[in-house]
């Protein structure tokens, strides 16, 4: 006849139907009080950057809002999105609308970029750069971290993965800009619906050194926050709406550095495909406030 011992806190059991199914049950409690995880958590963010990487091929162009506040400034500005580059239209400044003077010289300011093409020229060009910088940046988040599950979180009408993730020790930045990664430490929320990536919450949990210390340093404690909404008509147009940075840390040595941005953006609308940025100057010379 099978027995327990008791055996301190625990309990020994002998042989027999009693003790197997004694035992099966420990077995399939001990599983059940410890979830596996419904997704392997770094493939989980390659495909959600890749499914960004594949959108921006064929990003419906909008306009938008954009409130921006940092150390020196505080603007609203009302943007649109051309096949030529962006177009701003600078609307507030420290929450109050322009006053008439101010009003008129973005006007202005307007009418003779509508005049000089180049200056638009040089506009795009640089605004494709930092896109690029961004995509390359996103490209490496898969191989620069260690991911793991920690459950599921609602975010807006619908539920998110919520992943932890810590600097990978093998990873090897193969460009200044990507050193940055090797010191960041956070979460990332990935919609489980359409697989994109809502939320990036990190902070600095070391000393980034560029170039050897000679280029520049961030220091530890930064912090950054990125949150993507879906503001798209069919429900597939993702963009990001909210941005918080603070860094600090020094340039050449010497130079201190500090960055506190907060960007909010909303209000997003489609515009035609193909819009010019002369169409769309025209558009906010007739907007207002």
């Amino acid at each position: 006849m099978p027995i327990l011992r008791a055996t301190g806190p625990t309990f020994r059991c002998g042989t027999g139907v009693v003790c197997s199914t004694l035992l099966a049950m420990t077995a399939a409690w001990s599983a059940d009080s410890q979830p596996i995880a419904p997704v392997e958590a770094t493939a989980l963010v390659r495909r959600a950057v890749q499914h960004r990487l594949d959108a921006e091929k064929n990003h419906p162009l909008m306009r938008y809002v954009l409130h921006r506040n940092d150390e020196h400034h505080d603007t609203t500005k009302q943007i649109i999105e051309t096949v030529d580059g962006d177009v701003a239209r600078l609307v507030e400044e420290g929450g109050k609308p322009l006053r008439a003077a101010a009003d008129q010289a973005e006007l202005d300011r307007l009418a003779a970029l509508a005049d000089h093409p180049e200056l638009q020229e040089r506009r795009h060009k640089g605004e494709q750069k930092d896109a690029e910088r961004v995509n390359r940046l996103l490209a490496l988040l898969p191989d620069a971290f260690r991911y793991k599950y920690e459950g599921m979180v609602p975010c807006g009408a619908s539920q998110c993965y919520r992943l932890s993730f810590t600097p990978d020790p093998r990873f090897t930045p193969p460009s200044l800009e990507s050193d940055l990664l090797r010191g960041v430490a956070g979460e990332v929320w990935i919609d489980v619906a359409q697989e994109r990536l809502t939320r990036l919450d990190g902070h600095f949990i070391a000393d980034v050194d560029f170039g050897f210390g000679i280029i520049g340093k961030l220091d530890k404690g930064g912090t950054v926050l990125l949150e993507q909404s879906d503001v798209g008509m069919d429900g597939h147009d993702w963009e990001l709406t909210n941005l918080r940075l603070h860094v600090t840390g020094k340039a050449l040595l010497l130079k201190s550095l500090s960055f506190q941005v907060k960007e909010e953006a909303s209000h997003f609308a489609p515009v035609a495909p193909g819009l010019r940025y002369k169409e769309a100057i025209e558009m906010l010379k007739q907007s207002g406030h």
